[in-house]
This record gives structure tokens, sequence and C-alpha cells, in this order.
């Protein structure tokens, strides 16, 4: 492909992005919630664990805009500092499952044979656990904490990026361009570096996205349940679980932990699907289609 072409080719994948509202909305609520979690013990107004007993439970005001809760602790500074526990360990396990789960998956789509065999025999095994149940033995086996939270959602998701690689590179193995480079005596690395790669890109990025909704949510439930953030750093799943024993007289302290999970999500999701429409062949094609008659018409 020439430069030409693939110069054409990024200004119409940013102008398919761009012409999704949905898409573009939920990217910049997503860049908020970075910003957030990168600035949030500077924006908190109180500190996470300032306990006020006379000011507990107390509704939304203009002094705590998210209310008390049962310490009088303000519920708005607990939440931006939630937040940023919760991407912290999204961003960490994820990345842990992009960087293992694609060397695997590549490894054993490029190279083929009885590796292809044993690695993704290993990785259906894993796969084959429930999410959450895996990542509950995990945690349960090495306690809980931040650094096994992130270890045990990196540990679930890893097949999921390995079978995406795998598929991914199967495909591309198959092309001309690589088979002409490896006739060529062309070092594996080199091929693997220049060509198979950067063409797996679209769908391991869609798969990252779609991965950081629900290790967000992995790593809320583990909280709730008590193996994951530990106290006294707070945590979304772990304040909705404080909050059980109020939801009649303080509904506040379980709302507004909650709506952060949802807007998150719903956000990552939501992007995956525009990501997936620019980046997904196939998935471009109809797209641009529907845009094109809606144009004619």
């Amino acid at each position: 492909m020439t430069d030409i072409a693939t110069d054409r080719l990024h200004v119409s994948s940013w102008r398919l992005l761009l012409g999704n509202p949905v898409t573009v909305i939920s990217a910049a609520v997503l860049l908020a919630v970075l910003v957030i979690a990168v600035a949030a013990r500077w924006i908190a107004p109180y500190g996470v664990n300032d306990v006020d007993v006379p000011s507990a439970l107390q509704g939304p005001s203009g002094a705590h805009w998210f209310g008390t809760d049962e310490l009088g602790r303000d519920v708005f500074s607990r939440v931006l500092l939630a937040v940023q526990a919760s991407m912290q360990v999204a961003l960490v396990s994820v990345g842990f499952a992009a960087v293992v789960g694609v060397a695997v998956g590549v490894l054993a789509g490029y190279r083929g044979g009885w590796l292809d065999t044993v690695l993704m025999r290993v990785v259906d095994v894993v796969f084959a656990f429930p999410v959450l149940l895996l990542a509950l033995a995990i945690v349960a086996i090495l306690g809980p904490g931040v650094t096994t939270t992130m270890l045990a959602i990196g540990v679930v998701y890893t097949p999921i990026f390995a079978r995406v690689a795998r598929a991914s590179t199967l495909s591309v193995r198959v092309e001309p361009y690589v088979a002409v480079s490896r006739t060529m005596g062309t070092g594996h690395a080199y091929v693997l570096a220049r060509h198979v790669l950067p063409n797996i890109t679209g769908p391991l990025i869609v798969q990252t996205s779609v991965s950081l909704a629900f290790a967000i949510l992995s790593e809320a439930a583990l909280s709730f349940l008590g193996l994951g953030i530990q106290p006294p750093q707070p945590s979304l799943g772990r304040m909705i679980f404080d909050s059980q024993g109020f939801v009649t007289m303080a509904w506040w302290m379980a709302v507004f932990p909650g709506v952060a999970i949802f807007v998150i999500v719903l956000a990552f999701n939501l992007l995956g699907d525009g990501l997936r429409d620019v980046l997904d062949p196939k998935q471009r094609t109809v797209v641009e289609a529907r845009r094109g008659g809606g144009r004619d018409a």
C-alpha cells in the first residue's frame, strides 16, 4: 500500500470515527475520567478518611456534593479516589493481559504446528473457567490487595487476547506479502514486527477497550466481596458494600459509586463499538454503505 493510499485511509478512518457522536462523547467522558484519575488527590475537597461523626449521613449539599457516609466522610472525595484506584487496576491488569496474551497468540498463530496446539490448549483450559470465579480463586490463594487484584484480573483476561491475536495472526500469515518476505530470507522477528503486528492492532485495540470495561466491573466485584482493594483505600465496589445497611436512609452512598461504575463501563463499551466500526473491515464497509445510502437519499 502506497503512502498516499495509507494517508487517505487514515483520514477516512478519522472522519468515520469523528462522524459518530456517541463515540466522540464516550471518548470525551473517558478523557475526563483519566484526568480525574490522575488529579484525584488534588481535586478532592476533603481527605478520603477524614472522619466527622456529627456530619454523618448528610445528604448532597453545597458542602458535600455527594453527601456523607456513616462516619461523616465526604462521598464525593471518596468516589474520586476510588475511580483513580479502579482505573489503575484496570489499566495495569489489561496491559498485563495484552502483553502476555498477544505474545502467546502471535507465537502460536505464526509458528503453528505442535507449539500452536500446546499453547492454545493451555489457553482453552484457563478460558474455560468463569472470569470472576477464577479471579476469586487467585485472590483467595494469594491474599487480597491491589497487587493481587491486578494479577488476578490480568490472568483471567490473558486468554481472550491470546485467542484474538492468534486468529488475526492466522489470517495475516497467509497474505502474499508475508509469504514473499519469508521466501526472501527475512528474519522471523522482522516479519512479525513489520508485517504481522501492525496488521493485527485493529482487533486488539477494540478488545482492549472492551476488556477495560470488564476489568472495572471485575475490580468492583472483588472489592464488593472483600477480596479486592482493602480499606482504608476507597474502592467503588467496597463503597457499595458498605452502603447496604443505609440504603433506605442514605441512598447517595450507593447511587454515586454505582453511577461512576455505570458511566465508565458504558463509555468503554461504546468507544469499543465505535473503534470496531472503523478498524474492522467488514463493519467499516457496512457503516460506510449506510452513510453513503443516507447521503444519496
